[in-house]
């Protein structure tokens, strides 16, 4: 599986520009997704953003919700409505709105993050609090898994 996998920091340039990295436009390149499709992570402060493997993601997820109904308008509307499409320039780049920047606190670098099917940019300030969190909550993940227990509920930085 062709997936988006490691991190990589970019400068964003004096237009509000920043240059994808090679590795992830080749995933959605090969996802057959012309662009890059991105919202607001409900999470965290960042940006989730992939192709077509993200959609069908979000699709499959709302695909458990009846239609017409409050909770399927709330999941469509944070997946769908909120989100943005970008088209990649010749040179690799997308120009961040400023909603998605506001968002994230993105000011002059951006941490692109694999996360398989998908990936997501962070201020580079933001991304290192998180990662620091991310780390300590798999650990306790993998020792609850090992263990057979439940995991227990942990804050998640916001």
């Amino acid at each position: 599986m062709a997936g988006f996998v490691s991190h990589y920091t970019n400068k964003v340039d004096a237009k509000g520009r920043v240059s994808i990295p090679a590795a992830f436009r080749s995933v959605l390149a090969q996802d057959g997704f012309d662009g890059l499709y991105c919202f607001p992570s409900p999470f965290q402060p960042a940006i989730d953003a992939g192709g077509n493997k993200l959609l069908d993601e979000i699709s499959k997820r709302l695909e458990g919700f009846t239609p017409l109904t409050v909770e399927h308008d709330a999941l469509s509307t944070a997946f769908f409505g909120a989100s943005e499409t970008f088209g990649i320039d010749r040179d690799g780049r997308i120009q961040l709105s400023e909603t998605l920047q506001n968002h994230t606190g993105i000011d002059r670098r951006v941490v692109f993050v694999g996360q398989g099917f998908k990936f997501q940019i962070w201020a580079p300030e933001a991304f290192a609090k998180h990662q620091d969190e991310a780390k300590k909550r798999a650990l306790a993940v993998l020792r609850c898994q090992n263990n057979n227990r439940e995991m227990p509920e942990m804050h998640n930085g916001n």
